[in-house]
C-alpha cells in the first residue's frame, strides 16, 4: 500500500511538472518560478501535502544540483577557464563587490548574524546560467560582440563557486577556523588538480571516457559523476564542486555526447529540486518577507546591470551592447536555490528561505524582462535628455537651429557607428 502511495504521489508530481513546463513553453519564460509554486503547493502548510514520497524527492533533488554543475561544467574546457581568468578577472571582482554586498548587508540589517550575511551574499551575487542562456538564444543574441562578457562573468561566478561552497558548507556545519581551512584547501587543490589534468591530459580523460554506444557512455559519465561528488561531499567539500569539476575534465566529442545524452535527466531532476526547496517553504511564510526581498531584488537588479554596463565598458562595446549585457544579467535562479538550500537544511535562519524562494521568484520573472527591455528604454531616457539640453544649447549660441546631439557611441569606433546606423550587434561581428 506504501509503495502504490509513493507511486501516485511521484507520478502526479513528475505530471504537474511536464504540465508546467509546457504551459512555460507556451509563453517563452522559464518555468522555475511555477516549479517552485508547485513546491510551494505540495509542501507543509500548502494544498495537498507529500507524504510517502518526500524521501525520494529529498534523494532526487541532490542529483538535480549534481547534474546541473556537471552541465554546466561540460560547457566549458579548462583552457576556457584559465583564459577567462587572465582577461575578466576585473569584472569578477566587481561583480563580486557589486551583487553580494548588498545581501550580505541585508542580511546583517535585519539581524541574521554573520554566516546568514554569507549565505545571503552567494544568493545576490550568482546569477541563473540557465535562463540567461535561454534568453539569449530567444532573443537571438548569441552572436552578438556583448555575449562573450556576459558569458565571462557567468564564468568567472561558477569558478567561484569551487571555492565559495565549501566555505559555506564548513560555516554551515559549525567546524572552526582551522577544520575550515583545512576544507578550504582541499577544495582549491581539488579545483587546482583538475583543472591542471584537464589541460595537460583532458584528451586522455576523454578517451578513457568515451563510448560509441550511448548507453555506457551515460553509465561511466553519471556514475562517475555521482561517485566523484559524493567523495568531495565526505571530505565535507560541496558534491555540486565536485560534479562541476567533473564537467571541466571532460571535453571534445565525449562532452558533447554526454551533454545530449544527460540533458533530459538534468531537467527532470532539476525540477524535482526546486519543488524540494519549494516543500521546505511554509506559504505563510513568505508574506512576512515580500517586503525585504522586493528591495532586495531592485537594488540587486541594479547593481547586476551597472555590472554588465561596466564589464562591456571595459571590453569596449557600444553603448547600446553594454546596455544589453547588464539587462541579460539581473535573472537569478539555480545558483541561488542551491546556496539558500544549503542553509535550510543546517537551519541557520527559517526565514531565510522564504526570503530566498521570494527573491529568485521576483527576479527570474523580471530577468527576461530586463534582458528585452533594458537597452531601448535607456536609449529613450538618453534622447529624452538630449532633447531636453538641445534648445539651452541653441540658446546660448545665439541661433536658431538646434544641432543634432552627438551619440556617445560615436567614440567608440566603426563598429558603434555601424549599430547607430542600424546595423546589429551579430552582422558587426560576422563583417570582423
Amino acid at each position: 500500500m506504501h509503495s502504490a502511495v509513493f507511486l501516485i504521489e511521484f507520478g502526479a508530481i513528475i505530471l504537474a511538472l511536464g504540465l508546467l513546463g509546457r504551459f512555460a513553453g507556451r509563453f517563452r519564460f522559464s518555468p522555475i518560478p511555477l516549479y517552485l509554486l508547485a513546491g510551494l503547493a505540495f509542501g507543509e502548510g500548502g494544498l495537498l501535502p507529500l507524504g510517502a514520497s518526500e524521501e525520494f524527492v529529498a534523494i532526487g533533488a541532490e542529483i538535480g544540483v549534481i547534474l546541473l554543475l556537471l552541465m554546466l561544467g561540460l560547457e566549458y574546457t579548462a583552457s576556457d577557464l584559465v583564459s577567462n581568468l587572465k582577461t575578466q578577472y576585473p569584472a569578477g571582482l566587481v561583480d563580486c563587490a557589486f551583487n553580494a554586498l548588498p545581501g550580505a548587508a541585508a542580511a546583517l540589517l535585519m539581524g541574521w548574524g554573520p554566516v546568514a550575511a554569507v549565505v545571503l551574499a552567494g544568493v545576490t551575487w550568482i546569477s541563473s546560467s540557465g535562463v540567461i542562456a535561454k534568453v539569449l538564444g530567444d532573443l537571438g543574441r548569441v552572436g552578438n560582440r556583448e555575449t562573450p562578457v556576459i558569458l565571462s562573468i557567468l564564468v568567472l561566478e561558477d569558478l567561484a563557486m569551487a571555492v565559495y561552497l565549501p566555505i559555506i558548507t564548513a560555516l554551515l556545519a559549525g567546524v572552526g577556523w582551522a577544520a575550515g581551512g583545512v576544507t578550504l584547501a582541499v577544495a582549491l587543490g581539488a579545483a587546482g588538480l583538475v583543472l591542471f589534468l584537464a589541460v595537460r591530459y583532458g584528451r586522455h580523460i576523454s578517451r578513457f571516457v568515451s563510448s560509441d554506444d550511448p548507453e555506457k557512455l551515460l553509465l561511466v559519465v553519471l556514475g562517475l559523476t555521482i561517485l566523484v561528488a559524493g567523495i568531495a561531499q565526505q571530505l565535507q567539500v560541496s558534491a555540486a564542486v565536485g560534479a562541476f569539476l567533473v564537467g571541466i575534465a571532460l571535453s571534445g566529442e565525449v562532452a558533447e555526447g554526454a551533454h545530449s545524452l544527460l540533458l533530459p535527466l538534468r531537467d527532470l531532476f532539476a525540477a524535482v529540486f526546486f519543488v524540494f526547496f519549494g516543500l521546505h517553504t511554509d506559504p505563510a511564510s513568505i508574506p512576512p518577507v515580500l517586503l525585504p526581498a522586493l528591495a532586495l531584488a531592485v537594488v540587486t537588479a541594479c547593481t547586476k546591470i551597472a555590472t554588465g554596463y561596466w564589464a562591456a565598458r571595459r571590453a569596449k562595446i557600444s553603448v547600446k551592447g553594454r546596455w544589453r549585457a547588464g539587462g541579460a544579467l539581473v535573472a537569478r535562479g539555480e545558483f541561488s536555490i542551491v546556496i539558500a538550500g544549503l542553509a535550510v537544511t543546517a537551519g541557520i535562519e527559517p526565514r531565510l528561505g522564504p526570503l530566498a524562494t521570494a527573491y529568485v521568484l521576483i527576479l527570474v520573472i523580471v530577468g527576461p524582462l530586463t534582458a528585452r527591455f533594458t537597452e531601448p528604454v535607456a536609449m529613450r531616457v538618453s534622447r529624452w535628455r538630449h532633447r531636453g539640453d538641445a534648445p539651452a544649447a541653441a540658446v546660448s549660441a545665439g541661433t536658431g537651429i538646434v544641432p543634432a546631439p552627438r551619440d556617445a557611441q560615436d567614440s567608440l569606433g566603426p563598429e558603434a557607428e555601424a549599430e547607430a546606423h542600424g546595423t546589429s550587434g551579430r552582422a558587426s561581428n560576422s563583417s570582423s
